[in-house]
């Protein structure tokens, strides 16, 4: 990978982890804010643009998917099933 390239990924992934904390619900905040802190450097360019996707949703959908309420097709995905699978206690305590 070059270096303008990992540049440029590494601005998106600082900017997808202010929006996952900056999303209005505190309960978004806490939760996405803290799934990012864990994930977001492992994630790829296609992840990434999936995960940015998500993130363009409602905070009411977007927890209700992670809570349990099908998503739609193109949510349905390995990133909504990593983040369904976080466990927001276990990181937090």
């Amino acid at each position: 990978m070059n270096s303008s390239r990992s540049e440029d990924i590494e601005i998106r992934r600082k900017r997808l982890r202010f929006r996952s904390n900056h999303r209005g619900l505190k309960e978004m905040d806490l939760f996405l804010g803290s799934f990012s802190d864990r994930y977001m450097d492992e994630f790829d360019h296609d992840q990434l643009d999936t995960y940015e996707a998500l993130l363009e949703e409602n905070d009411p959908d977007v927890w209700s998917w992670i809570t349990g309420t099908t998503a739609p097709d193109t949510h349905e995905t390995p990133v909504l099933k990593l983040i369904r699978d976080f466990k927001f206690y276990e990181r937090n305590n």
